[in-house]
């Protein structure tokens, strides 16, 4: 017998569907269940519209009236550039709502529940509400945190090394591991790297050899703006989003030019030594509605986030190479002088992709 949870279920899978393309809305998914037979299901579309809701509603129709319909995030209750989502279920004649999540939202936060229930239908909560959240954590993240969230990348080698000392880096890993690498990418809503990196490998940061896939936003943290417009980045910022988030010394020549390619400049202030405040630069892009970063910088950057707490995900990309004590590290000082201070991490996820290895740990 199908139950509630294999529906949710298959509500969180379709959801997921959405991930990278529907900021800064969530990426919900809607399954409509009559008599036992799904009659309709959506998940949130690129830009974050229309909602999961209608698009299910639009392919169940006249199947949606005294169907259940499962959601797996409460539906809106706001008025925005469509009617809200609980209205058009209430419409519809669905005769129960099972959601996964309470929206923190203010202008909904439980007034989806009871619109709802006014109307008389019957409203089940906080069926695979873990899965949910995991599913929707950058949404949430942005919304209770104000800060975005962030999976931070590492490809290293079996001693923990990101490239020899001279920078090379190009390849710890092999084929198979760079193109999960991008698929990983894809479900971001931006991808970000620091000065450093920018000028050391002149990177893309776009999704490739996936067909036509979605591309994320391309962010470089940048003081001063040192990064060239006449890079990659730069060339191709009129094609595919480039962000600089630079600071306020940043100058004004070096502005104008990246203006000029297309790039969206955004400013924030700098903490000690002349750097970004890494905080403020990530509230800065969830201000700006991003709610996942995909980090691919350096070791310093990677540092500098996990010294502030700024990290939620990290993918370790391992390569069976061995490079020695004088290649670069995987992350740069985390001013720790004993080990129970040492940030402990859970792992979720391992898989083996061709020669390499991967592992997904989380810091919660």
């Amino acid at each position: 017998m199908t139950t509630d949870s294999d529906h949710m279920a298959h509500a969180l899978r379709l959801g997921a569907r959405g991930l990278g393309r529907t900021w800064p809305n969530p990426a919900v998914g809607c399954v409509i269940v009559r008599d036992g037979r799904v009659v309709g299901r959506g998940w949130t579309q690129p830009g974050g519209r229309p909602h999961a809701e209608r698009v299910a509603l639009a392919q169940a129709g006249d199947l949606a009236r005294g169907a259940t319909a499962y959601v797996t995030l409460e539906p809106c209750a706001h008025h925005g550039k469509t009617s809200p989502c609980a209205e058009a279920l209430v419409a519809a004649g669905v005769a129960r709502v099972v959601t996964a999540l309470t929206d923190p939202d203010p202008r909904v936060a439980g007034r989806g529940h009871a619109i709802l229930r006014s109307a008389g239908i019957e409203v089940v909560e906080g069926v695979l509400s873990a899965g949910a959240a995991r599913v929707n954590a950058g949404f949430l993240r942005r919304v209770t945190a104000g800060l975005p969230f962030v999976t931070l990348k590492l490809a290293t080698s079996l001693d923990g090394r990101i490239a020899t000392a001279g920078g090379d880096s190009r390849w710890i890993t092999g084929a198979e591991a760079r193109r999960h690498v991008h698929m990983l990418r894809m479900t971001h809503d931006a991808v970000l790297v620091g000065a450093g990196t920018a000028l050391a490998d002149d990177p893309d940061l776009s999704v490739r050899d996936l067909g036509s896939p979605h591309q994320p936003v391309r962010v470089v943290m940048d003081s001063r703006l040192s990064h060239s417009p006449d890079s990659r980045l730069g060339r191709t910022a009129h094609a595919v989003p480039v962000w600089l988030l630079h600071g306020p010394v940043a100058p004004g020549a070096a502005r104008a030019a990246w203006t000029a390619m297309g790039a969206h400049l955004v400013e924030a202030p700098v903490g000690q030594g002349g750097s970004l405040d890494a905080r403020a630069a990530l509230a800065a892009l969830a201000g700006r509605g991003l709610t996942r970063v995909f980090c691919e910088g350096g070791g310093r950057l990677a540092a500098a986030l996990v010294r502030e707490g700024l990290t939620q995900d990290l993918a370790v990309y391992g390569g069976g190479v061995l490079i020695g004590a004088e290649g670069r590290a995987a992350f740069g000082p985390l001013t720790l002088d004993r080990l129970a201070d040492a940030p402990r991490l859970s792992l979720r996820e391992t898989r083996v992709l061709g020669a390499d290895t991967f592992a997904l740990w989380s810091f919660f």
